[in-house]
């Protein structure tokens, strides 16, 4: 009893503030005026690809405004590289067994780009959700224009991001970074692993599931692997499910009244401030918006009944999360040389 009550104050054990209003003022910006931009010219179901070339600004919350450019457009090329490549699967009308393999292939390929490039938040996961989510809605415009609002919006959110040298003028160089060691190349491709046998059994288990959004069920598969170890790699699973449920009825409370695309659009880019409000200080807390913010997304590109939508998010982040833990718990880290030196010697 007293080991499961210690568990529950740390799943609900909320971080202290650390200024975190500044990055979520941030976000909020980033993405609030593309898609003003884009409510402003009758275009609202555009809004995921603004959407996700808006999260550009959750990376190098903490830098000083030369490494945050750095750092923000490096995780810019990887998020549009995401969306442009789902863009593509949309375009050709690619069946669900396609869009597994190639988010599955991706998921390696992002995991160890993002581990090189040493990005926050650590892993592929918004680059790897572009890619599903925007294979998965029928494109009605064409490729160029889909990847450069993307591209538009991570500009902005890079401009929102060294702002702030208009006022202070200060322009320290980035530090640099060496580049990883053998281990941590060893520890890279163990994790890129993960990543793997997470997405492409999370994938296969949708479809042959018959899931409605496949996709989902492989971003949420993602989402524990971006912790560092085995045991926050299961408190961030455990955190995915049960925000994302909490952020279910908060979804289908927003939803009831049908509001039309202009509300929808307005809704999204407020939730988005909390969801980066709360990120470093409780992950579960954080996926209580940006639930809603997704599905409200989704509504705006592919309109489906709002009850099959918090249906298939429910059962899909359970299912992937649930998939991406066990994966975190039999996929162990990489034995150190010196260890295994010493055993040898033995």
């Amino acid at each position: 009893m007293h080991r499961v009550l210690k568990h529950a104050k740390e799943i609900a054990r909320i971080g202290p503030a650390q200024g975190d209003h500044w990055p979520a003022l941030r976000v909020g910006l980033s993405v609030s005026v593309p898609l003003l931009v884009l409510l402003a010219v009758g275009r609202p179901e555009l809004s995921i690809y603004a959407v996700f070339g808006g999260f550009t600004a959750m990376y190098g919350r903490r830098d000083g405004y030369r490494a945050r450019l750095v750092h923000q457009g490096r995780a810019a090329l990887l998020l549009t590289s995401g969306l442009a490549l789902g863009v593509l699967l949309s375009f050709a009308r690619a069946q669900s067994w396609i869009l597994v393999v190639v988010e599955s292939l991706f998921a390696v390929a992002a995991s160890l780009a993002a581990d090189s490039m040493r990005l926050k938040p650590s892993g592929p996961f918004y680059a790897i959700f572009a890619l599903g989510a925007c294979a998965s809605v029928r494109t009605t415009i064409p490729f160029w224009l889909a990847v450069s609002i993307c591209a538009a919006s991570a500009a902005f959110a890079m401009a929102v991001g060294v702002a702030g040298w208009i006022r202070n003028r200060t322009w320290a160089p980035a530090p640099e970074r060496p580049g990883p060691a053998a281990e941590s190349i060893r520890a890279m491709r163990v994790h890129a692993s993960r990543y793997l046998i997470a997405v492409a059994t999370a994938g296969a288990v949708g479809v042959l599931g018959g899931a409605g959004h496949a996709n989902w069920t492989m971003a949420a598969a993602a989402v524990p692997l971006a912790a560092t170890d085995r045991r926050s790699r299961i408190l961030r699973g455990v955190h995915r499910v049960v925000g994302t449920f909490a952020g279910i009825l908060l979804a289908a409370v927003i939803l009831s009244p049908g509001f039309d695309r202009t509300t929808l659009t307005v809704l999204l880019m407020i939730l988005l401030f909390p969801t980066e409000l709360f990120m470093m200080r409780h992950y579960g807390l954080a996926m209580m918006f940006f639930t809603p913010a997704i599905l409200l997304m989704s509504q705006l590109a592919s309109p489906i009944s709002r009850h099959v939508l918090v249906a298939d998010r429910g059962l899909e982040t359970l299912i992937g999360a649930s998939i991406g833990m066990a994966v975190a718990i039999f996929v162990r880290e990489p034995v150190r040389k010196l260890e295994v030196d010493v055993a040898d010697a033995g």
